[in-house]
């Protein structure tokens, strides 16, 4: 195990060209909506809050529209709008403050109750809330969540997590229909409007008489990203859901994943998750060729709840806040099976790597996490672009990842002395 690298010519505090393209901070609209009682309030206080499950029951109704401000990563601002799901402020949204609540989303997240007793009404406001989302923010992606799936009986819970998920794509299938033969473009009407609509309708009659009518699958425009989601708060479903929602917002996330790429590969690590520190939802990952033979789909999100509610326990028997940093290095071996640590990275991410057993190669590959760090930073927020690039001691291009070459050869010393 040698110090930690030293390359001429690679400044670690001067970001790399791909680096450089994170300049600004990304601001996403996120709606939460759902009927009242669904559980919307309870999620986001659990990921963003550090709620215990059990503390969530205090919570009371959202009165109208909560609004709050995330801090993901430094570089990406969540303005969380969590909207109250009783009937009077649903059709408030739908009609008075239908512009101001959809317009520039780029995330809707609805909540289902599974245990709802009105099923054909919540879809029905369902169905209202995607026309509005469509009229005034076609490019946002759609999360549902079919919540409280712990009040189902473990052994019919996927039948009836699927016959839910089908009728919410049905609803979802019509409602795109309608959206298009109204044309959501047509906005506030008018005689001008209306008769353009009616050129259109007479366009598309001469067009069935001479062509077979289009499936209902490809009539729909624009399509929608659609994803549904099994959740509970009590167990590890809930992380799996929101890690899903947040990766798709997190900016230049192909700079991310090609670092931990660099630094796997350098490390001989088995799997590599990279947290948000506070939320604990897994930002990003690299799995190795031997990592993927893991049997366990879910182990990502279940090390979210794992250590979420490792740092709850420290935060119970040291008396400090749950949102302070309760722990900053956790290490684990297990015998000759695996190895695994989890440690503060960057000032906003923890970072869990998993490799094969061996002291020496455990030793090397924390000294190179660490080494590591500085090529990272970008995690932390804006940054400003470089007036030169960063160059090797060769006179090439540092990696795109900014993960100097000589990593791998430092990595290559730890493994010799295993």
């Amino acid at each position: 195990m040698g110090a930690s690298p030293a390359v001429a010519g690679v400044d670690p505090m001067r970001p790399s060209p791909a680096q450089a393209q994170l300049k600004k901070v990304k601001k996403q609209k996120v709606l939460l909506m759902g009927k009242s009682g669904s559980g919307k309030s309870s999620m986001r206080s659990i990921i963003f809050s550090n709620y215990l499950a059990r503390d969530t029951r205090r919570l009371g109704a959202t009165i109208d529209i909560d609004l709050s401000h995330v801090k993901f990563l430094g570089n990406l601002t969540l303005n969380l709008w969590d909207c109250g799901g009783q009937e009077a402020f649903m059709e408030n949204y739908l009609s008075q403050q239908r512009a101001h609540v959809f317009s520039n989303v780029g995330v809707l997240i609805y909540v289902f109750d599974i245990e709802s007793r009105d099923i054909e009404r919540d879809l029905a406001t369902y169905v209202n809330i995607i026309s509005a989302l469509i009229q005034y923010s076609r490019e946002a992606k759609v999360f549902v969540l079919i919540h409280k799936m712990d009040l189902i009986q473990p052994m019919t819970r996927e039948d009836v997590f699927e016959h839910r998920a089908a009728l919410v794509r049905r609803k979802t299938s019509e409602a795109l229909a309608i959206m298009h033969k109204q044309r959501p473009e047509l906005g506030a009407g008018g005689q001008q409007q209306q008769q353009q609509q009616q050129q259109e309708q007479q366009q598309q009659q001469q067009q069935q008489q001479t062509s077979p009518s289009p499936s209902a699958s490809t009539q729909l425009e624009p399509p929608i990203s659609l994803q549904l989601f099994a959740t509970s708060i009590w167990d590890q479903s809930l992380y799996k859901a929101w890690a899903s929602i947040i990766h798709d917002l997190v900016p230049n996330l192909a700079v991310i994943e090609t670092q931990l790429a660099s630094l796997g590969l350098a490390i001989d690590a088995d799997e590599i998750l990279l947290f948000e520190r506070t939320s604990f939802l897994v930002v990003s990952r690299w799995t190795s060729a031997e990592g993927e033979r893991n049997p366990y789909g879910d182990r990502f999100e279940r090390m979210s709840n794992i250590l979420k509610s490792w740092k709850h326990t420290c935060s119970k028997y040291t008396g400090t806040p749950r949102n302070a940093e309760q722990f900053s290095d956790f290490e684990y071996k297990m015998g000759a099976t695996f190895s695994m640590f989890a440690t503060k990275f960057t000032t906003n991410t923890y970072i869990l790597v998993c490799m094969p057993p061996g002291e020496a190669r455990f030793n090397s590959a924390k000294l190179n996490v660490a080494a590591a760090r500085p090529w990272f930073r970008f995690l932390d927020g804006p940054v400003v672009a470089p007036q030169q690039v960063a160059t090797t001691t060769t006179g090439a291009p540092a990696p795109v990842g900014g993960v100097p070459s000589s990593y791998g050869a430092e990595a290559a010393v730890g493994a010799q002395e295993s």
